[in-house]
């Protein structure tokens, strides 16, 4: 499994070789909006995928999930495919916040626009305004919505420890694909849990500094490769706390809300508070 979200993200540009071929630094198409003037980003609807971000001719953003640390992963040939999104000066729709929104410094020293911390990109293969053929590519690429309750990250597991883990949660180098909150934030299951059952929680959430619950008032958008089936919500001494295939989820507080850390996946011992993906299996009755 190593690095077989970095190979699938350069496998779904050469599928698109011959468009590619059109395409240079030089071409407005390569990045639309980075020449002009009051470029906004709007929010769209599709019918599928419900509310995008879009730029202002209408043209669908992205997600990388191998950015969770809010840094780019794409870069070289990728970028011929995914194209950067950045404007210095944003104009927004009204029901985004400013305050989402970013700049980061590539590591070629560009540009790029970043939201909720994800730096945002186009794809090649969308040619007019309202296509959303990127959503899902690799399994690693995800349209840019202003409205996740989770989202995808691909990256190495480094525990509390400072050991790198693998997907089975032994010492090892691998690129592993989890979990988290809108933001990249990691989210965590507790082993001793059963079926949409908190049983960490003390009553008087006197515990919930180490381990805080992922808190929310509704499930909304979640990444297409995802069951939204498999999310509900429980009710822990009247709060309200998000739950994955039965698992309750939490967060871990020594990664200090930093998106992108996986500390908590070595504590106390490596599966005892595992993180959740798609290969998570459902969670015992209690």
């Amino acid at each position: 499994m190593k690095n077989q979200f970095k190979v699938a993200a350069f496998a779904a540009m050469c599928l698109i070789t011959s468009v590619l071929s059109s395409c240079s630094k030089d071409d407005d198409n390569s990045n639309p909006d980075n020449t002009t003037k009051g470029t906004s980003v709007k929010v769209a609807t599709n019918a599928t995928f419900g509310k995008i971000l879009t730029d202002s001719l209408g043209k669908s953003l992205y997600f990388f999930s191998l950015d969770a640390n809010g840094s780019s992963g794409c870069t070289g040939d990728c970028i011929a495919a995914w194209p950067v999104f950045y404007k210095e000066h944003l104009t927004i729709d009204t029901s985004l916040t400013s305050a989402d929104f970013g700049t980061i410094t590539r590591a070629d020293g560009s540009k790029q626009t970043t939201y909720k911390g994800w730096p945002l990109y186009y794809y090649v293969g969308d040619t007019k305004a309202g296509d959303v053929t990127g959503e899902a590519v690799g399994k690693i690429w995800f349209l840019a919505k202003p409205d996740y309750t989770v989202m995808l990250a691909n990256q190495q597991l480094t525990g509390n420890d400072g050991v790198k883990y693998n997907s089975q949660l032994q010492p090892g180098t691998e690129v592993t694909q989890f979990i988290t909150d809108a933001y990249g934030r990691t989210l965590y299951a507790f082993a001793n849990d059963k079926s949409n059952t908190n049983v960490y929680t003390k009553a008087d959430f006197s515990n919930n500094a180490t381990w805080p619950i992922y808190e929310l008032d509704s499930i909304k958008s979640i990444p297409s490769i995802l069951d939204k089936a498999s999310f509900a919500k429980i009710t822990v001494f009247g709060r309200t706390q998000l739950t994955y295939k039965g698992w309750p989820l939490y967060y871990f507080g020594p990664d200090q809300q930093t998106r992108g850390n996986t500390k908590g996946v070595s504590v106390p011992t490596p599966g005892v508070w595992p993180y959740v993906g798609l290969n998570t299996t459902a969670a015992p009755l209690p």
